[in-house]
């Protein structure tokens, strides 16, 4: 037992674990908020009349909230275990990050204020601030990851400050488009399947339509991303010793970049490439279960589709967060850009202490919460919802 504590309580297997801790924050909000954004973008395709896009957004009112701070807990997750990759990120990526806070705002403010007043053009102006809402965070968010793949032009100088040399409109490139159009298609879906479990009749049958359309977009486009990753989109590969063990500093390694260099980890271990597979699996089993009328089943092969995208990109890049295009051996990895082993240590315990009571109380609202909204409801208590 005291073998398996020292190793546990080593910093290289901490760093590891601490990866692991970021990547299940990320799939949790691409989980729970997800579907929450998803029928954001929705609000306007699906519901057709005032109160009918009162029941899409009901069947969220009771969790959006909780579900946001999966990516609160990201970004301390960040800020805390990988100190200079929120330096990085929030510097290079803050205009995006601004736009991003923005859009979040508008939610809860268009959900409390949207009800309050009678009037079509007051209404009508909170729905598409809700659908703006959720559109924008989806796309932008996947822009962003986008970037990551092909590098971001960030450096040190000698004193170890971060430069970052580019702007918001350079984010907004060919490959990250497609990056965030496929974001936007995983999170449309995610919403859409939710659908299926909390609408009734003919909300029902739309939700149907959208999650079969939004899952194949994933799908198809999840592949088209791949086929760049395999022989357009230069990857990152560390060539000197990695030294897992050693004081952060993320400038002391040689690193290279070249294409293919992102199916390294998944060529070396063939076993991996069952995650992006589950990825497309997933949406094509969403797609046929939504068609099949199988709410639950296609809401639980969405999560998963939504879970193998995620870890399919953070498969790819392990070891590096953030890699640089501008000096790729200033790039951030795993191993050189984390806070001190103390710190870790810590963050560790608090994490298995409040982790599992987060997943607890999550699951007992949602149960609380379960079933449908409909119409009817709406009708007969007006107060109770928004």
């Amino acid at each position: 037992m005291s073998e398996f504590m020292t190793f546990l309580m080593s910093y290289e297997t901490l760093r590891a674990v601490w990866w692991l801790f970021l990547g299940v924050l990320l799939i949790g909000f691409a989980v729970t908020d997800g579907f929450d954004l998803g029928v954001g973008m929705l609000l306007k395709v699906i519901g057709r009349s005032d109160e009918e896009r009162r029941v899409l957004i009901n069947t969220v009112g009771p969790t959006w909230d909780g579900n946001q701070v999966w990516l609160i807990l990201g970004g301390g997750a960040i800020f805390a275990a990988y100190p200079l990759v929120y330096a990085a990120s929030f510097s290079g990526f803050y205009f995006a990050l601004i736009v991003v806070l923005f859009a979040l705002i508008l939610r809860p403010v268009g959900f409390e204020y949207r009800s309050k007043i009678a009037d079509p053009r007051w209404r009508g102006a909170w729905d598409w601030g809700l659908t703006i809402a959720g559109f924008v965070p989806a796309l932008v968010i996947g822009v962003a990851f986008g970037n990551l793949l092909q590098g971001v032009p960030f450096r040190y100088d000698p004193d170890m400050r971060v430069f970052y040399e580019g702007n918001f409109f350079q984010l907004l490139n060919p490959i990250g488009l497609l990056v965030g159009v496929v974001c936007v298609a995983m999170l449309v879906m995610q919403g859409a399947t939710f659908l299926l479990l909390k609408t009734e009749d003919v909300l029902r049958e739309r939700a149907r339509k959208a999650a079969i359309v939004s899952a194949m977009v994933l799908a198809a486009g999840f592949v088209a991303c791949g086929f760049l990753v395999a022989g357009v989109i230069g990857g990152y590969k560390i060539t000197s010793p990695i030294l897992t063990e050693a004081a952060s500093n993320p400038t002391t390694k040689t690193v290279v970049r070249e294409v293919g260099a992102w199916l390294a980890n998944f060529n070396a271990n063939p076993i991996l490439w069952l995650v992006p597979l589950f990825g497309v699996v997933g949406a094509a089993a969403a797609a046929w279960l939504s068609a099949a009328r199988r709410g639950g089943l296609a809401f639980i092969c969405s999560s998963v589709a939504v879970a193998m995208v995620i870890l399919t990109v953070g498969t790819a890049m392990f070891p590096f967060l953030m890699p640089s295009s501008l000096n790729p051996n200033h790039s951030l990895t795993a191993w050189d850009s984390t806070s001190s082993l103390h710190t870790l240590r810590w963050m560790f315990w608090m994490v298995i202490l409040f982790l599992p009571i987060v997943l607890l109380y999550t699951s007992w609202v949602y149960r609380v919460m379960r079933g449908t909204v409909t119409v009817e409801q709406i009708r007969a208590a007006r107060g109770h919802f928004y």
